[in-house]
């Protein structure tokens, strides 16, 4: 690596490290970068379900690159990132790189003490709109929540708690083809919760890429329409952007996409193909805040909304706070904030809400600081496999 040219102003970095915390049924990456100025940190996010020490030993392998020069120049240290890595990075390269570049960002704002969302163009919005899912981010009741009963009693838990929006994930693991059966389960589980929410609460469908084509991935919005709602996401799996557009073509349903893509350039023929009225871009896997706002800008030219997928931890919501707050065609944002009872003792963030609703912060950075002698009495542990459910009764591997 060469040298960086001798500036008597510049901040240099002395070190990037990690701190791993267990949430219980995920890691927390939190990504810790030193400068040579007393007391001025910056602390990102970079969680990857499943894959914790990859993304850990992407983050030193990427802190060679970084160390020495400065943390404010965020655009220059992205590039030198990305392209001196060489070989293409992928969803953990990425990742590590993203968890980077929220510290960077964290410290260019305590720099100037100026929240993160004025550096990224300045407020559009007095707050904003957030949902969470059931069992108010517990995962176990996101994902294995099939009873008709439970659905409406946990969901109606999210609305008393002040949401007006909530997002389930109860289409079967499915193949091919759906059978009656499937299409009357969601049925059954849709009508419990539009029936224990009421009429203007909005409910989004995560279909989580389990329908094996376009036509069983309709087969289930058909079943889904009559009870509106707000968009169905992910109804096919990240990467066939023709399927995408045909089962566009066929439902007045909006659709969404993103949590699986990486960088604009996976964004780039989605959005051209007028298939989403939603991208959900991972502001903790896409590439970080910069990346994140050349995919909202491409998408606005594109009539197309942003909610960013965040299923991740606090200093991953706080980021997707300023992001929101910058990003004029941003539209609802996930947060998870319930997912442990000791959310809030590892980490201060600055999300603050209100009903269904987070308020505009005013600290420098990005407003977080992590309590590191709590965060070590949850270390790392491998994640609980919740994709081994994902197999037909004959054995048949499908997605999760």
């Amino acid at each position: 690596m060469h040298a960086p040219p001798d500036d008597p102003l510049a901040i240099r970095i002395t070190a990037v490290e990690t701190v791993v915390v267990n949430a219980e049924m995920r890691n927390w990456i939190l990504v810790k970068v030193r400068t040579d100025q007393d007391g001025l940190i910056g602390w990102g996010e970079a969680s990857l379900n499943w894959k914790t020490r990859s993304v850990v030993g992407a983050v030193e392998d990427l802190a060679t690159m970084v160390v020495g020069r400065d943390p404010r120049d965020i655009e220059q240290l992205l590039r030198i990132m990305t392209k001196h890595s060489y070989y293409r990075l992928g969803i953990v390269g990425t990742t590590a790189i993203s968890g980077i570049e929220h510290a960077l960002w964290d410290i260019l704002g305590k720099s100037l003490g100026q929240p993160v969302w004025r550096l990224l163009g300045g407020k559009v919005r007095d707050r904003v709109r957030v949902y969470t899912h059931l069992g108010l981010g517990d995962m176990r009741s996101v994902y294995e929540t099939f009873d008709a009963t439970a659905v409406k009693e946990k969901a109606a838990a999210v609305v008393e708690q002040g949401y007006d929006a909530l997002k389930v994930v109860f289409v079967p693991y499915g193949h091919h083809l759906t059978v009656a059966r499937e299409r009357r389960q969601v049925d059954g589980l849709m009508d419990a919760l539009r029936d224990g929410v009421g009429p203007d609460v909005d409910i989004m469908v995560d279909f989580h890429g389990r329908p094996a084509s376009p036509a069983a991935a309709l087969q289930y919005i058909e079943v889904l329409q009559p009870y509106d709602p707000l968009f169905c996401e992910e109804p096919v799996a990240p990467g066939d952007t023709e399927a995408l557009r045909w089962v566009s073509e066929h439902t007045s349903v909006p659709l969404a996409t993103g949590e699986r893509l990486v960088g604009l350039r996976e964004f780039l023929p989605v959005l051209a193909s007028k298939a989403i009225a939603v991208a959900q871009p991972d502001l903790n896997h896409t590439g970080g805040l910069l990346e994140g706002k050349r995919i909202a800008a491409l998408a606005d030219t594109e009539q197309v909304g942003i909610a960013p997928h965040n299923p991740n931890g606090p200093i991953a919501g706080a980021a997707a706070l300023h992001y929101a707050v910058s990003t004029p065609n941003f539209v609802i944002q996930e947060e998870m904030s319930g997912a442990v009872s000791w959310y809030d003792d590892v980490v201060s963030t600055p999300m603050t809400r209100e009903g269904s609703h987070w308020l505009v912060p005013d600290a420098p950075g990005l407003g977080v600081e992590v309590d590191e002698t709590e965060a070590a009495k949850h270390p790392y542990r491998p994640e609980v496999p919740q994709s081994s459910a994902a197999v037909l009764p004959d054995g048949t591997v499908v997605d999760w």
